[in-house]
This record gives structure tokens, sequence and C-alpha cells, in this order.
């Protein structure tokens, strides 16, 4: 008999213009007493903004600002843990993220560590942790990560980019708010959906495809084509990207993400270069892998008059080359559906060393 992956879903999520303004009643039940309050992660992009006003704040609620400049670190996970458990010595009542990817990925980080013994780090790999996470909410500013529906919290480790994929990662509540994504800029606008759309080429080009992530990774598509190449009202555009993002989400997990995605990875750990950004700088010299993928990328990239950075990697040294390397090459479930069990006679260390020295 077939072994089947029951993976968790989001089980409550709330979509709407201005539906964040419900988030008040939402929270309230899920409050364990006055004294245990909810911790909200806020990207500091909104520090001073309307937005945090709107916060429904009770009791002793706190809002962290975080910077979302560099991807999240395991430390800076076991830094917030830390602070939140000396500052009130019990658990609180819950974790809501507010932000793009990296503010939820590290609300659904904390919310496993109040939870959870040992440190980040520990947990980098698949199903390592043993104990529920805490209640957690996400609320996405920007489109395209997928952040907000995956089981996984991506995080920069000592040793390497890993998420923490676990049953227990998965938000319990979503609120999906297009309003909230008003004012992104245009380059960080593209590279975060950039980030959707390669999910969904990498997930349907994949050997773990199957009916259930192809009906997701089929909708997340057209749904980026639209945004992407087609002429829409802005809110339509909103609503549409959103939906994408979610869609995509759900496509990778029930398969995985391939070539791009594990070579970004190896970008991310060395340099610090954004996710989405990452994403596209390797997706670009693709064609071998994903050639219709990348004209309709160029095509996309073109219309929104993107010009990709260049030169990131030409001052490395050969150390630098083989750290990329050995990153890219520790996640094996995305080689394997991207080139199927045999993808080491296809994928070599010269390999991936000629396609990040054209980054």
């Amino acid at each position: 008999m077939t072994n089947y992956k029951n993976f968790p879903m989001v089980p409550r999520v709330i979509f709407g213009p201005g539906c964040f303004d419900q988030l008040g009643e939402i929270l309230l039940p899920k409050r364990i007493h006055s004294e245990a309050p909810f911790i909200f992660l806020v990207d500091d992009v909104f520090e001073g903004s309307p937005l945090v006003s709107r916060i429904p704040l009770m009791f002793n609620d706190q809002i962290i600002f975080i910077s979302a400049d560099e991807e999240p670190k395991t430390d800076q996970v076991d830094v917030l843990v830390e602070k939140i458990k000396f500052q009130y010595g019990a658990l609180p009542s819950g974790i809501i993220g507010i932000g793009g990817g990296t503010l939820l990925d590290l609300a659904k980080a904390v919310a496993i560590m109040l939870a959870n013994p040992g440190k980040a780090y520990e947990y980098q790999g698949w199903d390592l942790v043993k104990k529920p996470s805490i209640y957690h909410v996400g609320i996405p500013t920007i489109s395209g990560t997928g952040a907000e529906v995956s089981r996984t919290t991506v995080l920069l480790g000592p040793e390497k980019k890993l998420g923490i994929n676990s049953d227990f990662t998965t938000f319990d509540q979503v609120l999906l708010d297009p309003e909230l994504t008003k004012g992104v800029p245009k380059e960080q606008w593209f590279y975060t959906g950039m980030d959707c759309y390669i999910h969904c080429i990498e997930s349907l080009n994949g050997t773990f495809l199957n009916a259930f992530s192809q009906s997701y990774g089929e909708k997340a598509l057209d749904l980026c084509k639209e945004v992407y190449l087609e002429e829409l009202q802005e809110g339509d555009a909103r609503d549409k990207l959103m939906m994408a993002s979610w869609h995509g989400g759900m496509s990778i997990a029930y398969s995985q993400v391939g070539v791009a995605h594990a070579m970004s990875y190896g970008l991310s750990y060395l340099l610090g270069v954004r996710h989405g950004v990452g994403n596209c700088l390797v997706f670009q010299h693709l064609e071998e892998f994903y050639p219709e993928g990348v004209a309709l990328f160029n095509a996309m990239k073109d219309r929104h008059h993107i010009v990709l950075p260049e030169g990131i990697c030409k001052n490395l040294t050969e150390d630098d080359f083989d750290i990329m390397i050995k990153v890219a090459l520790s996640l094996e479930p995305l080689w394997e559906n991207a080139l199927g069990k045999e993808w080491r006679k296809q994928i070599t260390p010269d390999k991936l060393r000629s396609i990040y020295q054209m980054i």
C-alpha cells in the first residue's frame, strides 16, 4: 500500500479587503487570560503608519517591530523567544506575524520554539518538532512567498539555510486582506510575485507532481500570468496575486520546489541575497531545466522594466563557491523533485559552479 502524506492545512482563513479590522474579534476567544498577551511581530516599515493604530491591543499585548531587510535567522528566533519568556514568565496567548515572508516565517518559528526546548537550528529539517506550537496567526502584507500557507519556516542557520518543516509550523489562522499590499515598491512586488511564479514552474515540472499539487499550481500560474502580463485594475491585481500566493503555497505542500530554490538558498546563505531576488537571479539561467518557464519569466521581466542585479558572484573565492554549492546540494528533496532519484548524475559541483559564475 502507498503511504500518502497527511499534511496540515491552515484551518481558518478570512479573505477580503478590510478584513484586518476583524482581527480583534478573532483573537478574543483565543486569549488564555489577561496576563497572557498576544505578541505582534510587525515589519518595521509600518512603524508610525496608520496600520499600527488598527492593531487590536488589549491588556499587556506587545508589538515588536522587526526589520525585514535581511533573511530570518535561527539566532534571531532564539533571541525573540528568550525575550518573550523573560518578560512574561509564561507562554503568551499567541504570536501574530504581520508583514512579508520574513515576518511570517519568524512568527511561525517563534511559536514553535516557545513550545519546544533547545535552539531553533536544531529543528532545521523535516519533522523534527515534537510539541505543538502555540497559537499563531499570519497576516501577509505582500503577496507571493506562500509563507502564509506553507508547513515550513525558512531560516538562515549557523551551517545552512533550511526550513523547519513540520506539521506544527502551519498557521492556526490567516487573514488575507489585499488592501494591506497597497504601496509595495514595484521591484519588491515583482520579486515576491516571481517567488510564487517560480514555485509553480518548479512544482508543475517536478517528478513529485500529482493531481492535487497540479490543480493548485495551474491556478496559481494562471493568476500570475494575469497579474504580470495583462492589464488589470489595481484592486483586481492585488486580489489575484494574493490568491496566486495562496495557491502556489498549496501546490508545493504536496510536491516540492526545484533547481532555482535550491541554488537560491546558497546565495542567501553566503551573501544574504533576498529570497525572491535570489530565485530570479538563478532562474534566468535555467533554460536547460525550465525552457518555457524561463521564456515567460523574461517576458514578465521585460514588460515591467525590471533589471536584475549583475556581477553578484564576480569576486567570490573558490571557497565561497564551495560553500554555496554545499548548501544547494544539501537540499536533496528539491533536486529529487526537479530531476528524479538519479539527479546526482546530472547535477555536479562543477555544474552548479558554472551557473553561479553567470550570476
